[in-house]
């Protein structure tokens, strides 16, 4: 496990690492990706099955790319009952946090005369990619599809790739928990390609929402615009800022925990005391040995997984802000009391038995979080994503005249006549 000082020189060379890993905006990766994207939105399903065919590595024809209700009911017999029971209660717990984020259209008076306001319309429909590649995540479509449901979407669809074109048990669990009543077996770079555009089989959606690799996150990249996208989510990756009274084997596991996901996932422990960077990278080693996928969190650990040794817990959180991880554990003495120096983070663990793997599943908030520095200007997933938001005005005539002469101004001064003749032609 690398240990470095932060006023080391490889220090900076190091965080750089972290930030453009990934390659989502490499742009042989874009260039190979747009081919993918063109192709489907110009040929529809044809190309949309070809890329199924050649890239997971099973056929679909449009009787069979949507799952149909006995496909789902196979799928839910084979959910043992303790699976079940576990993904309602993370659902609960989900839709309980998120119903306080919803929000109320307005309307305000302005003036006598005046009055303006906002409407909160849901959006019509929406498309979650689930993650179905070197593993499936079934927690991934109930942080996605129950915000969207809260926030009153009409049509929920999910797309996921199906292993030799058989729907997974928790997918087929997760969405009928959540409420998705749609779901097509696709994945990938097509995927996205079909929601966006549609197809014959595909309808188009508003919005996409939902992780991927690098090939669904340059898809997202590309047709935003032709619809909207929750963001555009890199490898995972985690800070653990953590001081003397630490316990080294918890950190430790928090940061096995994230770097497990793929050998492009990043962990990184920041501390000021060099006995606890000692001891967490050994009990690293010693933990990382009996992990089911050790080969991954090997790789992964060996380019993105560093300890850091500050001068201080503040200059440590210095640091993580301008990193801006996705997630950030306090594990110091009083997190609480320098939560308030924290900016730039998707989603902060307070204290040592607030493990990340907690908002990952149960604890209610949402696991769908901005990546790779994006939280300096990203949030979490949430019912928000799922509005639009339409202005609302009215003038009565008396208002109208007491407004129409600066109006007319403000127009000629920007040298746009027909503006203001608009306004001047209602005040004769």
């Amino acid at each position: 496990m690398k240990i470095i000082k932060s006023n080391a020189a490889e220090f900076k060379k190091f965080f750089s690492e972290l930030r453009l890993r990934g390659g989502v905006h490499s742009p042989e990766l874009l260039s190979s990706v747009a081919k993918i994207v063109s192709d489907v939105a110009a040929r529809g399903d044809k190309a949309l099955f070809k890329y199924t065919a050649k890239f997971d590595g099973y056929k679909l024809t449009s009787a069979t790319v949507e799952v149909t209700p006995v496909e789902k009911k196979k799928a839910l017999a084979q959910v043992k009952t303790e699976d079940l029971k576990v993904i309602k209660l993370a659902a609960k717990r989900i839709e309980d946090y998120h119903r306080h984020q919803v929000a109320k259209s307005f309307m305000i008076k302005k003036e006598s005369g005046v009055e303006m306001g906002q409407r909160i319309l849901p959006l019509q429909r929406v498309g979650i990619y689930a993650p179905g590649g070197k593993a499936s995540y079934p927690s991934t479509i109930l942080m996605a599809a129950i915000p969207a449901r809260i926030a009153g979407v009409e049509e929920i669809i999910l797309v996921t790739p199906a292993r030799g074109g058989l729907l997974n048990p928790l997918i087929a669990a997760a969405a009928g928990v959540s409420g998705v009543k749609r779901i097509f077996k696709i994945g990938g770079a097509q995927a996205i390609a079909a929601l966006a555009h549609g197809t014959k089989t595909v309808p188009q959606v508003d919005k996409i929402v939902g992780p991927g690799n690098a090939y669904v996150a340059a898809a997202k990249k590309l047709v935003f615009g032709q619809v909207d996208i929750d963001m555009i989510a890199g490898p995972s990756e985690i800070i653990v800022i953590a001081d003397k009274t630490a316990n080294a084997s918890f950190a430790a596991a928090d940061m096995l925990a994230q770097i497990e996901h793929d050998e492009m996932a990043a962990a990184v422990l920041l501390t000021n005391s060099e006995d606890l960077a000692r001891e967490v990278s050994l009990e690293i080693y010693r933990q990382m040995r009996i992990l089911s996928r050790k080969v991954t969190a090997e790789k992964s650990l060996t380019k993105y997984g560093a300890i850091i040794i500050t001068q201080s817990i503040e200059e440590a959180v210095d640091i993580a802000n301008s990193f801006a991880p996705e997630h950030l554990e306090l594990m110091v003495k009083n997190p609480k009391k320098i939560l308030d120096r924290v900016r730039n983070a998707g989603s902060v663990f307070l204290g040592s038995f607030t493990p990340e793997a907690l908002g990952d599943y149960l604890a209610g908030t949402n696991h769908i979080l901005p990546t790779g520095g994006t939280a300096r200007f990203s949030s979490p997933l949430g019912v928000y994503d799922f509005y639009r938001r339409m202005s609302v005005l009215s003038f009565s005539r008396e208002s109208f005249n007491k407004m129409s002469v600066p109006t007319a101004h403000f127009a000629q001064m920007e040298g746009l006549d027909a503006h203001a003749k608009s306004v001047l032609i209602r005040s004769k």
